[in-house]
């Protein structure tokens, strides 16, 4: 009997239909049914999640499904999963979220073959912006890549002998950062943790409902606040106090600090909650961090967060206030030249800068041999009279480039980094800016693969001094004209196009978008694979008179004109219009040749575009696509017992 390689552990509370949407992508996985077990923990649910639960417990003998007293909280049904679990790794998901259909299998590969004890996953979620943890796969690492402090929740997979020999648990009952207290455990006890980046694993997404929504917060039932210190006090004991602002230490707890304990003093929820349920949490936020938080946390942070500390730990709420209104009024810009077709990759310039409410660059100032934060952005908080001094203005600062597929809300990290910089504007004056190159290949940016047909938008984040902005790139075009040439790639139309609000986006396979009958260019995205595939390549024409030449498409005969390419090579344009031919996909020959140069693709008698003879009539993907076609592959592997 195979062994059971993954126990999906899956607590549930009166889910309803959810059990439903989630249930499809944990029995659909690629690895066998034996291999894996998905163990439902119902924590004493009141609607009829119970008898979903056992309908599909019923018809999947690979499902189990355990039943207990209700206790408010995950960490009971979890513990109560583990305690049941024969797989050799353990996978937590919770009860609204979904799994992609491969993502066990490559999951369990990835940690059996680096050895490791946590497996992180990639993770697409409408809950919380891009981690630029997931830009690339690592075999293997330690708490020592503070990185992982961005990926706490406990939707990972942990191998059960790891988490047995260390007696990892969570705490049990209304509990609030369960996840952040056995996740920070893990993190500490790992010898080898891995990251899978190039295959979106699990789907975290915000529920019509707004049920997976954490809620009541800060409700004094749940602890916050003393949960928070316990974890705190769980990092220092394991790792060692140090003055450096770079000690490992230090790098752990700023997490902790920036998003518990700093967002108290920040827009939105200073400006949104009630002042007096605010100044509560603000009192409470001050407590811990005075009392629980190395100096070194706070001086190793960027200009503003460092401010934004300093009124925390001497509870100045009223200064805090301010300097939030002032912040929130700061917007992020981008701006993007020259978007063209190179080597394979859609190119454009692309620089983000930060702009104060006025519309003006956010600056700083050099005075006396120091850099000071821009005294506009300080006018009227009490506190900074005396100006408030940038010790590093490149602190923790960087920008970076990511692509979101618009239909499965995943995102993709372009190849290149952005450079920050101070750039300057005279008279003393500075702006940090990050700025560089977006080279996005569609036939390599999905982990390596080809990107799905749709529309994928570029956005960007940006952290300057300590502001942080998510935005989509926008440039200069005409809104609703194309950014760039048409391209093929991979056999498909990439039309890279301004949206109406100007923002950049890249069409794969005409989703949205379709190539005019007045567009008489195809530019090759990339050359050299176009050579390999395409008996006659798709290249931009230079200088020189077209060539009159007559093709046949089906059996209709064509006047068509070939077009010189940059090497000597030549392209093949045909008329836009093709009445005289069904809708459908035709092979094209040139004179006295048998084997077609091309397909041309009718719709309604308009020529749609043409595909190169890499592709089989009717078959409608290239060969190639096939073996390249992970799934495919690894299940015609595992028939032949490979």
């Amino acid at each position: 009997m195979p062994r059971i390689k993954v126990s999906v552990i899956v607590p549930v509370y009166n889910t309803g239909k959810y059990v439903d949407e989630c249930a499809p992508s944990l029995l659909g996985q690629s690895l066998s049914a034996d291999e894996y077990e998905v163990i439902y923990v119902d924590d004493g649910s009141t609607d009829d999640t119970p008898a979903r639960l056992e309908k599909i417990a019923t018809a999947h003998p690979n499902v189990q499904l355990h039943t207990r007293p209700n206790s408010g909280w995950p960490g009971a049904p979890r513990n109560h999963g583990m305690r049941h679990a024969k797989g050799e790794y353990i996978q937590f998901v919770d009860h609204d979220d979904t799994l992609g259909p491969e993502a066990l299998e490559r999951l369990y590969e990835h940690a059996k073959r680096n050895d490791a004890d946590v497996v992180i996953g990639k993770m697409s979620s409408t809950m919380v912006r891009p981690r630029r943890l997931f830009r690339h796969t690592v075999d293997a690492c330690t708490i020592e890549n503070d990185e992982l402090m961005q990926s706490m929740s406990p939707h990972k997979m942990f191998r059960r002998g790891f988490v047995e020999e260390h007696g990892l648990q969570f705490p049990e009952g209304p509990w609030i950062l369960e996840d952040l207290l056995f996740v920070s455990a893990a993190y500490l006890k790992a010898e080898r943790i891995s990251i899978l980046a190039d295959y979106p694993c699990y789907y975290w997404m915000k529920r019509d409902d707004g049920g997976n929504n954490t809620q009541h917060r800060f409700n004094p039932r749940h602890g916050f606040w003393a949960n928070a210190r316990t974890i705190v006090r769980q990092i220092k004991d394991g790792t060692t106090p140090s003055d450096d602002i770079d000690a490992l230490q230090n790098r752990l707890l700023h997490r902790l600090y920036h998003v518990e304990v700093l967002s108290r003093t920040r827009e939105p929820e200073i400006l949104r909650e009630d002042p007096a349920e605010q100044r509560q949490r603000f009192e409470a936020a001050r407590e811990l961090a005075v009392e629980e938080f190395p100096a070194a946390v706070r001086d190793g942070l960027p200009a503003v967060s460092r401010l934004r500390a300093e009124f925390l730990e001497r509870g100045d709420f009223d200064g805090a206030f301010a300097l939030a209104e002032r912040v929130r009024a700061v917007k992020a810009r981008s701006q993007v030249g020259g978007a063209r077709w190179e080597d394979g990759s859609l190119v454009a310039d692309v620089t983000l800068d930060l702009l104060r409410g006025d519309g003006e660059p956010l600056v700083v100032v050099e005075r006396d041999g120091k850099w000071w934060l821009d005294p506009e952005l300080l006018d009227g908080v009490p506190g900074t009279e005396d100006g408030w001094e940038v010790t590093d203005p490149f602190r923790m600062a960087y920008g970076e480039l990511v692509v979101k597929d618009r239909d499965r809300e995943d995102w993709w990290y372009p190849e290149g980094d952005l450079q920050v910089r101070l750039k300057s504007l005279g008279e003393g004056r500075s702006q940090v800016v990050a700025s560089g190159q977006l080279r996005l290949d569609p036939e390599r940016l999905a982990g390596g693969r080809p990107l799905e047909r749709g529309v994928h938008d570029v956005w960007a984040y940006v952290q300057l001094l300590g502001v942080e902005r998510m935005l989509r790139v926008s440039g200069d075009g005409e809104p609703g004209a194309p950014a760039a040439g048409p391209a093929l790639s991979g056999g498909r139309l990439a039309l890279p196009y301004w949206t109406v609000k100007g923002q950049l986006a890249l069409d794969m396979g005409e989703r949205q978008r379709r190539l005019g009958p007045d567009t008489d260019v195809l530019v090759a995205a990339n050359p050299e694979r176009a050579r390999r595939s395409l008996g006659l390549p798709y290249l931009a024409a230079t200088d020189g008179p077209p060539f009159p030449v007559e093709v046949t498409v089906a059996t209709a005969k064509v006047e068509a004109k070939l077009l010189p390419g940059p090497d000597g090579t030549a392209r093949l344009r045909l008329p836009a219009s093709l009445r005289k031919l069904p809708d459908g996909r035709h092979p094209v020959t040139l004179p006295k040749a048998e084997n077609p140069v091309a397909y041309a693709v009718v719709r309604d008698g308009a020529l749609l575009r043409l595909e190169g003879p890499a592709y089989e009539a009717g078959a409608g993907r290239r060969f190639l696509d096939v073996v390249g076609d992970n799934r495919q592959v690894r299940r015609a592997r595992g028939r032949m017992g490979k």
